[in-house]
């Protein structure tokens, strides 16, 4: 799905002055804008900048375009992405951590949502009144459906079994006297 969102921005949807990305009518009829880091910000322009060398600008024009060959200026394939993400995988050497056969574009999500609460954790952030600000950032209509994104993760494990140690040790009581 996430890639589907991917696929569909169009270039009036990257407000790269603002540094924001809108998206619009998800699943839920729902739109929303997200703001982008500084530094995809600069990378998005720069790829902006390209493509505008190559590619007649026009209404409707997708953010994400083919460049080269019969794809000139027309929005990017699902299986173009699956290549493209393929390749940056192999050059950065991932690993699969997954139940899939390697990492997939979708799965960068999950990552983002639990370096994200891994973060706050770090920070001191109350974490259950920031989750439905990550919520409704990730366009999750529950707020379950993002809490589903942290489960199992070793490292949020690792951090909930510390809490539990501390709990528990405080509440030792010493019956032997």
């Amino acid at each position: 799905m996430f890639k589907l969102f991917l696929l569909a921005y169009l270039d009036t949807d990257v407000d790269l002055a603002q540094g924001l990305l809108t998206i619009r009518q998800t699943k839920f009829n729902k739109s929303r804008q997200l703001p982008l880091h500084p530094s995809v910000t600069a990378a998005l322009l720069r790829y902006r900048t390209l493509r505008h060398q190559q590619v007649q600008q026009h209404a409707g024009l997708s953010f994400f375009v083919g460049t080269r060959g019969q794809r000139l200026g027309k929005p990017l394939s699902s299986r173009q992405v699956d290549r493209v993400f393929a390749t940056l995988r192999k050059q950065l050497g991932w690993i699969n951590r997954g139940a899939h056969d390697a990492p997939r574009v979708h799965d960068l999500r999950h990552t983002f949502a639990v370096r994200r609460v891994l973060l706050w954790q770090r920070q001191g952030t109350d974490i259950d009144q920031s989750m439905l600000a990550l919520s409704t950032y990730m366009g999750h209509a529950k707020i379950s459906h993002t809490y589903w994104y942290l489960t199992a993760v070793p490292e949020l494990m690792g951090v909930a079994a510390g809490k539990f140690e501390q709990f528990a040790q405080a509440e030792e009581v010493d019956y032997a006297d």
